[in-house]
């Protein structure tokens, strides 16, 4: 049965676990329904009549201070009905499986007085109605856990089965249960996949992999990768791979995790394609020079264009070399980047997706120690680049194959193969600039020992077809071929984005997770946000929140361009102010009056290196240029504004120092690294209100030395969200309004 309260109320949960009968009244499932709580309590054959007497005896009888007896249980339920398969639902309401599609389900199942039985009866009905189960099972003190292939409709027709049944999840992602299949078995899911896919059509956005070469006859490659993208660095090599990265890398970039896409049922969008240029040579011809690496990514980059030269793409990199030589400094390969990524020859911007580059596995008993030591690889400390390091969520393996071990990371920490920056001098940038999913590993007992289970990584494509289609891949290899999908996915749907506008957007998103938060508890304030960005950069991207506003989260976008030096009086001074006039609804935040709303500005844009170590005189002279941003204060004169904006730029330009800007989480002290800086402000809604003008202005660089490049115009992407309490008031239309933004029917 399922009990309802009205709006606001609890139930007296208690009252509905009752335990002191025989079978006893058993609470299976508790969950919210907008603002009632939902409860689901199984009623054993001829136990219904306890639940009749609770109620009579609330309109009968009376307790001692003359209140009706079982007040607090009676009053808060609204509604007694049937429980149905919804009932059992505890898991996100908008991932409940369609009727007719079948999706994996984790069965948690009652314990009652004999869970034997309770197992047998279900393993028996299930398998009557031809619902496939696994064969493993989690025992818990008062549930036994499994996982079944089944329909909606399935699960629902059979009393005798819901009988038997406390909650129902989504199975989690395993990529283990496929690593598990045959080869015919797991060609049967790409099968499957293959006859729900949609699109791409046309010419799309791609993410290009700079790495081993990628083996296209794979299925689920085959469409998206053309034989005419298929090139490497030196033609004798072959556009094929010989290594299996790139083939591996390629199915993350295309398709993500697999698990997810293979267990589910509904149709699937492709929104970008592939290509590819290997930049490796094949094993029996050795290794690329080191001091030619940032060559052969630049030719690389010239050879796809050539042959593309108008389509919209990512660069996904995930070779690097772990050299820790360099520790932030620019070296030859990631100022080769850096340049191609400012298209400082041929004023074509590209965007750059580089992993960060990994903890060998033998150091892994040291995590997490370890990974503060063990720094960023090289090119990954390149300022135009996205560097991506590993978190993880995966927890979930073969506990009976490795009885006694336990995960390395805990959900949403940072993962165990992650470089980090935090052993960098402050002038360098903050790496990684976000994490994403890179597998974890597991521990033994007397944690000497760490290993990798295939259920704690990612599934993806095997580089040999014609053996296997589906074979498993972590660390931040991983990640990058994450990130670099998300990149192209919204070059996809805004393809009058910049790659700076790209770039800055899914920084935009990241937020960090709790566990990242609560790693860094009694730190330092300022010691603490230097550590959450130097080993988890801003954190984890969210695709969703890069791609729409909502009604209370409001997203604008400018794509602007200013002067930053010129030559006056004979000297070189700064010269164009960027300042912009937010066009966010001051009635509507006013009349907010003192509720909490949230402000996140980032600002990206692309510097042109100068890697010569030659001494500057003044800080940051590798980057051409800088660019910083602030906000007016409430009570500010919009002139007096535009003059502390000017002498912040003038002070941290002669003297170094970072001018003070009250209210941020992060601060310009820590944000100002690099070329692109993020950072939120929480506060008064009336205050922001007042706040409505932005400031984009330029700090000092290298082109200030050079006479004749003083006149360039530079790129920026400046973004800036508000966040309202969801319940209070639509921000996004008055704006959408005001600006006129097309909504397409």
């Amino acid at each position: 049965m399922e009990f309802e309260s009205d709006p606001d109320l609890e139930l007296a949960l208690r009252s509905l676990d009752r335990w002191d009968t025989s079978p006893p009244i058993e609470l299976v499932a508790v969950r919210e329904l907008g603002q009632s709580m939902l409860a689901t309590v199984f009623v054993p054959d001829g136990k219904l009549e306890i639940l009749e007497r609770l109620i009579t005896r609330y309109r009968d009888e009376e307790t001692a201070k003359g209140q009706p007896k079982n007040k607090k249980l009676i009053e808060s339920v609204a509604e007694i009905r049937h429980a149905a398969i919804r009932s059992f639902w505890t898991d996100d309401p908008e991932l409940f499986p369609d009727v007719q599609k079948p999706s994996w389900w984790e069965v948690w199942l009652r314990v009652g007085q004999d869970r034997d039985e309770i197992t047998a009866t279900f393993e028996s009905y299930a398998a009557s109605i031809g619902i496939r189960m696994q064969k493993r099972r989690i025992k818990f003190s008062d549930r036994t856990v499994l996982l079944v292939l089944a329909t909606r409709e399935q699960m629902s027709q059979s009393v005798e089965l819901l009988d038997c049944i406390a909650e129902l999840r989504l199975a989690k992602d395993h990529p283990e249960f496929f690593m598990d299949q045959r080869p015919s078995e797991q060609a049967e899911w790409v099968d499957d996949l293959l006859d729900r896919v949609e699109g791409p059509q046309g010419q799309t956005a791609a993410v290009c992999l700079l790495d081993t070469g990628v083996n296209n006859g794979h299925p689920l490659l085959r469409d998206a990768l053309s034989t005419e993208n298929l090139l490497a660095c030196d033609p004798e090599w072959g556009g094929n791979d010989d290594r299996s990265h790139g083939t591996e890398m390629a199915g993350l970039c295309l398709w993500g995790d697999l698990t997810r896409q293979l267990a589910t049922s509904g149709p699937v969008t492709i929104e970008h394609s592939l290509e590819s240029v290997k930049i490796l040579p094949p094993p029996d011809l050795g290794q690329n020079d080191p001091e030619l690496y940032g060559h052969v990514t630049q030719d690389a980059i010239a050879q796809i264009e050539a042959q593309e030269p108008h389509r919209q793409r990512v660069y996904s990199m995930a070779v690097s070399t772990p050299d820790y030589r360099d520790r932030g400094k620019p070296s030859s390969w990631s100022a080769a980047v850096d340049d191609a990524a400012c298209g400082s020859k041929d004023e074509q911007p590209r965007l750059v997706v580089l992993a960060a580059g990994n903890v060998r596995r033998e150091n892994w008993h040291l995590y997490p120690d370890r990974n503060d030591v063990d720094q960023v690889h090289d090119p990954g400390q390149a300022w135009n680049a996205l560097t991506v390091g590993a978190t993880t969520e995966k927890v979930d393996f073969d506990t009976e194959g490795f009885p006694g071990w336990t995960p390395l990371a805990r959900p949403g920490g940072l993962g165990p193969s992650s470089t980090t920056s935090v052993t960098w001098a402050s002038d360098w940038p903050n790496k990684p600039d976000l994490v994403l999913e890179g597998g974890n590993g597991i521990r033994e007992a007397n944690g000497t020992v760490a290993d990798t289970d295939d259920s704690l990584l990612l599934l993806t494509t095997h580089s040999h077809p014609t053996e296997r289609l589906l074979t498993t891949m972590g660390d931040t290899s991983a990640a990058t071929a994450q990130a670099a999908r998300m990149a192209a996915r919204l070059m996809a749907r805004y393809p009058d984005f910049w790659p700076e506008t790209v770039r800055g957007l899914l920084v935009h998103s990241a937020e960090w997770t709790q566990e990242m938060k609560t790693a860094t508890v009694g730190k330092p304030a300022g010691h603490r946000t230097r550590l959450l960005l130097r080993r988890y950069g801003y954190g984890v991207p969210d695709l969703e929140r890069a791609s729409w506003s909502a009604s209370n989260l409001l997203t604008l976008v400018a794509q602007d361009s200013l002067q930053p030096f010129e030559k006056r009086d004979g000297r070189v001074a700064t010269k164009d102010l960027g300042l912009h006039a937010l066009p966010w609804p001051r009635a509507e935040l006013s009349s907010l009056g003192s509720e909490t709303v949230e402000v996140r500005v980032t600002l990206s844009y692309f510097i042109e290196p100068n890697p010569a170590r030659r001494g500057w005189k003044y800080r940051h002279r590798y980057a051409s240029h800088g660019l910083r941003f602030a906000i007016k204060a409430a009570a500010e004169e919009l002139e007096d504004f535009r003059a502390r904006v000017s002498k912040d730029a003038q002070s941290e330009e002669r003297r170094g120092r970072t001018p003070k800007d009250p209210g941020w989480e992060i601060g310009p002290t820590h944000r100002n690294r690099g070329s692109i800086h993020s950072d939120w402000w929480t506060g008064a809604a009336a205050d922001l209100a007042e706040r409505g003008y932005l400031a984009v202005f330029p700090v000092g660089g290298w082109w200030k030395e050079r006479s004749q490049l003083q006149q360039m115009p530079v790129r920026y992407s400046l973004i800036v969200t508000v966040k309202t309490p969801e319940t209070t008031l639509d921000i996004y239309t008055p704006v959408a309004n005001q600006i006129g933004v097309e909504v397409p029917l």
